[in-house]
């Protein structure tokens, strides 16, 4: 008896033993499919968003390098970028380094705006939603009072 019956030949049950080890590899194809869709593919659109950021410098972003130095971008070179410290320091640094870019306040108040935004339109919806099964439910109970 052999632990891994997709080796054994067999001339009779070709065919009975070709499906038996499709069966057998549906599990380690399962799983790879569940790492796929919860490892592989995000880490794939978190590196992507990152080169994003990563190519979309400009001089006067305020960046944080994955050391945690926090500066000004004064210039922008092809592989390197040089952030201002403070007044008269100067460093540079692969563009790689950069861990994020920090928003400026504009940005900032516009993404405000469009949170409360959504969280008005999302009242408005509930508010629509719930209203409509009380008027429902008054006009069941004035039907039934007659």
């Amino acid at each position: 008896m052999s632990f891994v019956p997709f080796l054994q030949a067999t001339g009779t049950a070709g065919s009975a033993s070709a499906s038996a080890s499709l069966l057998t590899f549906l599990p380690v194809i399962f799983i790879f499919v569940i790492f796929y869709f919860f490892l592989i593919r995000p880490q794939n659109k978190k590196q992507k968003e990152t080169e994003k950021m990563i190519n979309a410098l400009k001089k006067g972003d305020k960046v944080i390098t994955i050391g945690g130095i926090h500066g000004t971008v004064s210039s922008v070179k092809e592989k390197t970028i040089i952030v201002k410290v403070d007044d008269g320091c100067k460093i540079e640094f692969n563009r790689t380094a950069i861990s994020s870019v920090e928003l400026s306040d504009a940005e900032k108040a516009k993404i405000a705006e469009e949170e409360e935004a959504k969280k008005a339109s999302k009242k408005s919806k509930k508010s629509t939603e719930t209203e409509a099964p009380a008027v429902e439910a008054k006009e069941e109970s004035v039907e039934e009072d007659k």
